[in-house]
């Protein structure tokens, strides 16, 4: 197994990538801190881990504030001894372009999807340097490219994009790794009622190269490559999972 005997911490978990992933991993022999603010969801992704045989916890925590951040941390290290991996999957999605945008929208997306991975990998870095782990955050094509009326969300993705590379930078030294998934429109939560519009999918579905959505699964597997071995010599990379979207 690619994980066997890993800790990893994935917020986010009760949904989407971050359940998708949580559960590839346990089958790779990652044992699993979920974490995720909805503590139902996030106790049914450690249901269904429990059942199966394999170890995982659930952990109910807002991502924006540092104290419950710093929290969850030490749950994992308390209940499993180490940290190995650290996905730092949660994330808000407020639509809007720069006139649109409430200041408390902008600080709501700037708390949730940047400064959460801030918070993550501050108070995690003492234990996956123990590790030598890795760090892996959920991006987003609108990092790369621009999405139309999303300004807090794309400049939110970009910033981990770069957020990430200078962690990377610091920290290959002591041989932990940070790398960055950026997938574009997939079948979740946050995409789930935008999706039931027709000519909101097709507008979606027309920069993507291959035609089709993406599933929770892929960007699973591509986090599990990025927390794996098999990635031994990547960090620092912004791995686009968009079905050929920003090469478009």
């Amino acid at each position: 197994m690619l994980l066997d005997n890993k800790v990893a911490i994935i917020t986010g978990a009760g949904s989407g990538f971050g359940k998708a992933t949580s559960l590839l991993f346990s089958k790779e022999g990652a044992k699993i801190v979920a974490v995720d603010y909805n503590l139902d969801a996030v106790q049914s992704t450690v249901d269904e881990i429990n059942e199966s045989g394999k170890k995982a916890i659930a952990v109910k925590a807002d991502v924006s504030d540092p104290d419950q951040v710093k929290n969850f941390v030490k749950v994992a290290v308390d209940t499993y001894g180490q940290i190995d991996i650290l996905f730092n999957n949660a994330g808000v999605y407020v639509p809007g372009n720069i006139e649109q945008t409430d200041i408390s929208d902008w600080k709501k997306a700037i708390d949730v999807n940047f400064n959460s991975v801030f918070y993550g990998v501050k108070f995690a870095m003492p234990y996956l340097k123990k590790t030598k782990g890795s760090i892996i955050s959920t991006a987003s094509a609108g990092g790369i490219i621009g999405f139309p009326d999303a300004v807090s969300y794309g400049a939110t993705k970009g910033g981990i994009i770069s957020l990430t590379r200078a962690i990377a930078v610091d920290y290959a030294k002591e041989g932990v790794r940070a790398n960055a998934i950026c997938p574009g429109t997939g079948k979740t939560g946050m995409t789930e009622e935008l999706l039931k519009d027709p000519k909101i999918k097709e507008g979606f579905l027309a920069p993507i190269s291959m035609k089709r959505l993406g599933e929770p699964s892929d960007v699973a597997n591509a986090a599990l490559f990025l927390a794996s071995d098999l990635s031994s010599y990547i960090t620092g990379h912004a791995l686009p999972v968009d079905g050929g979207w920003t090469m478009s």
